[in-house]
């Protein structure tokens, strides 16, 4: 029997609901399958279908009669809730949003399409329904048609304050427009979303920065109505910093732009670097990662702001950043290795520009780079992509694009390209990295032909610090092109001053 027709005979007076309804009129794929079914019925019903469905099930939320279905063969999830209100009419104008408010009849047995995807819960969507079967009480079929999202009550964001977050992921994914009631109900209760789990908040940003191409305009939007702010305190403090140097708006208006240029230079690496686009694209997934790091970059440059010598500094930021955002990732619960790679990328991402100081990039210094960064490398040479394209605008940034793989230029003839040639140099300068990387690895990443044991053995050393800086100082030989052989290698540290100690 078809899942269709099973979920009938169970679930007769049950009705599909909110993103299942939504997503199949919009003929796009759902995690999950929502039904809202009297209270009385949801425990026996749960219970009944997973022995039907040879599923998984268990009671997620006891006071709102929340039971989750897990099939064993499809992994196909089914969310079964009581109705929030006396009957169906009740529980849909208490939904967030009017398009999420709309139901179908389990009755009328629409098709169900499975995709299953490994190691996921599969994707489903409804085919053949009848609009005139559809309970929409609060004009959701409208909205869907004009591509709305609007609020269903004063009341909703207070009773949950995610959704006003929710109301911009909708709308970035679905690439819908959020009505100005909405907007304005938004501005007068922003300063709720502080109330929200964090792992709630992290989940809406993660999908809401997943999105390609979208981020900047939102986040604007988002600060327009306040909500950016009151979500990021932080990002309050830079409106007002160094307006002398970014303009109007400060260190906010600079990160907003690193912001949309990660997002550009995640998406168009072909464009961004031609010669290496589809070796970066692995270091490349985790969009929403390095989307997040962008925002938090400069998140200690108003608390560093100090003139020095007639010149507005920030000095040690990137440090003083990597501190203050791992308190912000610890509460939207980043997990360890996520929170120690975003920090690595903040508290290095002046290293880059650092080398760019110098005319000539040595192979010692690169090495210093990606032995110091480890996994965090290439991500920081995207944020630093970002950082240094953000002081030029669209127009300027296509002009230099095709020049930046082009040979190193000097110092003094970047000074000829007047305000982008600093931009366009310090491009050359990552796509110089990415050269050592991928096309020289034994610059970066030289094979070990020595051990800890073969020092001690020659130098009569016993295991200690001291062991660890000789191997160093070989790597170090081996990146210069002073040594490239174990027999060079063990003349190499007879020189050293610690192998007479």
């Amino acid at each position: 029997m078809e899942l269709a027709a099973i979920l009938a005979e169970v679930v007769p007076d049950g009705h599909y609901v909110g993103g299942i309804v939504r997503n199949s009129l919009l003929k796009r794929q759902s995690g999950d399958i929502d039904i809202t079914l009297p209270a009385y019925q949801v425990k026996q019903v749960a219970q009944t279908l997973a022995k039907r469905l040879n599923a998984a099930s268990f009671e997620m939320d006891p006071e709102l009669g929340v039971w989750r279905l897990v099939t064993h063969e499809d992994k196909i999830q089914i969310d079964l809730t009581a109705y929030q209100g006396r009957n169906l009419k009740a529980d849909l104008q208490r939904r967030d949003f009017a398009f999420n408010s709309l139901a179908y009849p389990v009755s009328a047995k629409p098709q169900i399409v499975v995709t299953p995807r490994p190691n996921d819960t599969a994707h489903v969507i409804l085919k053949r329904i009848r609009r005139a079967q559809i309970v929409d009480e609060t004009g959701g079929l409208a909205d869907l048609k004009n591509k709305l999202i609007r609020i269903n009550g004063k009341t909703r964001f207070e009773e949950d304050p995610l959704r006003m977050l929710r109301a911009f992921r909708c709308a970035a994914e679905l690439k819908f427009k959020i009505t100005p009631n909405t907007l304005i109900q938004i501005k007068k209760d922003a300063a709720l979303i502080s109330q929200p789990a964090g792992e709630r908040i992290k989940e809406e940003l993660d999908r809401l920065f997943a999105v390609p191409g979208v981020l900047y305009d939102f986040l604007l939007q988002m600060d327009k109505c306040g909500l950016l702010t009151a979500l990021f305190p932080f990002l309050e403090d830079q409106r007002p910093c160094a307006e002398v140097y970014y303009g109007k708006g400060g260190v906010l208006k600079h990160t907003l732009l690193v912001c949309k240029r990660m997002d550009y230079v995640l998406n168009h690496l072909d464009k961004a670097f031609p010669k290496f686009a589809s070796q970066l694209r692995p270091f490349a997934v985790n969009k929403p990662l390095l989307k997040m790091t962008a925002l938090l970059h400069d998140i200690a440059k108003p608390s560093t702001a100090k003139m020095h010598k007639g010149r507005l500094r920030f000095f040690y930021h990137e440090q003083q950043g990597a501190r203050m955002a791992r308190k912000v990732l610890d509460k939207l619960h980043y997990s360890k290795a996520d929170t120690r790679l975003i920090c690595a990328m903040i508290g290095e991402h002046l290293r880059p520009s650092n080398l760019a100081s110098n005319d000539v990039l040595t192979r010692r210094g690169v090495y210093h780079f990606f032995r110091d960064l480890g996994d965090a490398a290439i991500p920081l040479l995207f944020l630093c992509w970002a950082d240094y394209t953000s002081y030029v605008t669209d127009t300027q940034l296509r002009r230099i694009l095709p020049k930046s793989g082009e040979r190193l230029m000097t110092i003094a003839q970047a000074e000829r390209y007047k305000n982008i040639g600093k931009t366009l140099r310090h491009l050359q300068v990552l796509n110089f990295m990415l050269e050592q990387y991928f096309e020289r690895p034994a610059l970066v990443r030289p094979d070990k032909i020595l051990t800890g044991v073969d020092i001690m053995n020659v130098l009569h050393l016993k295991p200690g610090p001291a062991v660890g800086e000789i191997l160093e100082a070989v790597a170090e030989a081996q990146v210069e092109g002073k040594i490239h052989t174990r027999a060079d290698a063990l003349a190499f540290i007879k020189t050293l001053p610690v192998a007479g100690k």
